[in-house]
């Protein structure tokens, strides 16, 4: 099958060993002072030994490859440990691999084991405080109390093209070139009051779901293509708070590293109730 995998330029490589201490799931080893991908099997692709090389000689790149196997993953980081187990499925959430997150997950139930990362146990605090019970924060049923705001007729939108949805979207519209887009998780607009008037004005839109919506290699080409075809000036994502919505920040984050343009890139971090909890040009 074809899917992102990490590249090793040998010429490169220094043999230091950063990056295998850097990968968790064992895809890599030294061997006669460099750095090799020994299978393919547990390289997941998310590129977390990239930051751990001191020489830049670690890319990704997308080819035929063997599909990854989370349970063979999660077989062989259980021999070491708690702690190894846990950053390696905090990798999972921080990258919005919800999927492979859920097998790790039910691996662990099967086990009965009880090692929870960091996040998981946030999320549960989180939703206890919220409805007194355990779940993703995201998908729970819950209720605000919130102050009656004023009805207006003068509120006009401030959306400028259509269609919206990225499925949709074609990435070499006339609308988008050198455009700022703005990449909205699909309930941002519906918690967030002001979004047409202080977030949507002047930009263009596409909206997505990174926890939902299906095939999103698509989105990433046609991010690539945004980048560097219609040569958009800023990119800004605009998230909710729970924890499945960052994978569209990994989605626009690695576009923009496989990309051959480089583009400023803005977090927008919106809560369940709609208060802008941070913004900021990363």
């Amino acid at each position: 099958m074809k899917r992102t995998i990490i590249k090793i330029d040998e010429a490169l490589c220094n043999g230091c060993g950063q990056c295998v201490k850097g990968c968790h799931e064992g895809a890599l080893q030294l061997i006669n002072g460099k750095a090799v991908m020994v299978s393919e099997l547990y390289c997941d692709g998310l590129g977390a030994c990239i930051g751990e090389c001191p020489v830049d000689a670690i890319t990704l790149e997308e080819r035929e490859a063997e599909p990854y196997d989370e349970t063979a993953v999660m077989e062989r980081l259980i021999e070491k440990g708690e702690e190894v187990v846990k950053a390696h499925m905090q990798h999972l959430s921080d990258h919005g691999q919800d999927d492979l997150l859920e097998i790790a997950i039910d691996y662990l139930r099967n086990k009965q084991i009880n090692w929870k990362p960091k996040f998981m146990e946030q999320q549960e605090m989180i939703a206890k405080s919220i409805i007194g019970g355990g779940g993703c924060p995201g998908s729970k049923q819950m209720s605000f109390t919130i102050a009656n705001a004023s009805p207006t007729e003068t509120q006009a939108s401030a959306l400028a093209q259509w269609p919206i949805q990225l499925h949709l979207l074609s990435p070499q519209a006339p609308y988008l070139r050198n455009a700022d887009l703005l990449l909205a998780a699909d309930c941002v607009a519906f918690a967030a009051g002001n979004f047409h008037a202080k977030y949507l004005q002047g930009k263009r839109l596409a909206i997505a779901c990174p926890k939902l919506d299906s095939n999103q290699q698509v989105y990433l080409e046609k991010l690539m293509t945004m980048i560097d075809d219609s040569h958009i000036n800023t990119l800004t994502v605009m998230i909710m708070e729970v924890p499945c919505c960052r994978g569209l920040l990994q989605l626009a984050k690695t576009a923009l590293e496989q990309a051959e343009r480089k583009v400023p890139l803005k977090l927008i971090v919106v809560s369940i109730q709609g208060e802008v909890l941070s913004e900021e040009w990363l």
